[in-house]
Protein backbone atom coordinates (compact mmCIF):
# COMPACT_ATOMS: atom_id res chain seq x y z
CA UNK A 1 0.00 0.00 0.00
CA UNK A 2 1.56 3.62 -1.01
CA UNK A 3 1.58 5.66 1.49
CA UNK A 4 3.05 8.87 0.27
CA UNK A 5 -0.30 10.42 -0.29
CA UNK A 6 -1.02 10.54 3.47
CA UNK A 7 -2.57 14.11 4.73
CA UNK A 8 -1.50 13.97 8.69
CA UNK A 9 -3.17 15.94 11.18
CA UNK A 10 -2.53 16.33 14.68
CA UNK A 11 -4.88 14.98 17.31
CA UNK A 12 -7.86 17.37 18.46
CA UNK A 13 -6.76 17.12 22.17
CA UNK A 14 -3.21 16.55 21.42
CA UNK A 15 -2.62 20.12 22.83
CA UNK A 16 -3.82 18.92 26.04
CA UNK A 17 -1.75 16.09 26.94
CA UNK A 18 2.09 16.85 28.23
CA UNK A 19 4.26 16.50 24.26
CA UNK A 20 2.27 12.96 24.28
CA UNK A 21 0.28 14.19 20.54
CA UNK A 22 -0.71 11.50 17.98
CA UNK A 23 -1.11 12.60 14.29
CA UNK A 24 -4.01 10.71 12.04
CA UNK A 25 -4.43 10.49 8.76
CA UNK A 26 -7.80 9.37 7.12
CA UNK A 27 -7.48 10.67 3.45
CA UNK A 28 -6.16 7.46 1.62
CA UNK A 29 -9.78 5.14 0.81
CA UNK A 30 -10.25 2.07 3.25
CA UNK A 31 -7.30 3.10 6.10
CA UNK A 32 -6.70 5.31 8.98
CA UNK A 33 -3.28 5.60 9.61
CA UNK A 34 -2.04 6.85 13.48
CA UNK A 35 2.22 7.96 14.42
CA UNK A 36 3.77 9.45 17.29
CA UNK A 37 4.53 12.74 16.75
CA UNK A 38 7.79 12.73 18.54
CA UNK A 39 8.26 9.70 16.43
CA UNK A 40 7.48 10.19 12.70
CA UNK A 41 9.66 7.53 11.18
CA UNK A 42 9.31 4.81 13.91
CA UNK A 43 6.43 3.10 12.84
CA UNK A 44 2.60 3.66 12.00
CA UNK A 45 -0.83 2.34 13.05
CA UNK A 46 -3.34 1.16 10.52
CA UNK A 47 -7.04 0.60 11.16
CA UNK A 48 -9.61 -0.30 8.93
CA UNK A 49 -12.82 3.04 8.71
CA UNK A 50 -15.03 1.27 10.86
CA UNK A 51 -12.20 -0.28 13.43
CA UNK A 52 -11.18 3.78 13.74
CA UNK A 53 -14.77 4.38 14.20
CA UNK A 54 -15.83 2.30 17.20
CA UNK A 55 -12.09 3.35 18.59
CA UNK A 56 -12.92 6.86 18.80
CA UNK A 57 -16.22 6.01 19.74
CA UNK A 58 -14.86 4.29 22.78
CA UNK A 59 -12.32 7.18 23.77
CA UNK A 60 -15.04 9.84 23.54
CA UNK A 61 -17.56 7.41 26.09
CA UNK A 62 -14.76 7.73 28.47
CA UNK A 63 -13.78 11.16 27.96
Amino acid sequence: MDLNGAQWRKATRSGTSGGNCVEVADNLPGVVLVRDTKDRDGGTLTFGPMAWKAFVAQVAERA
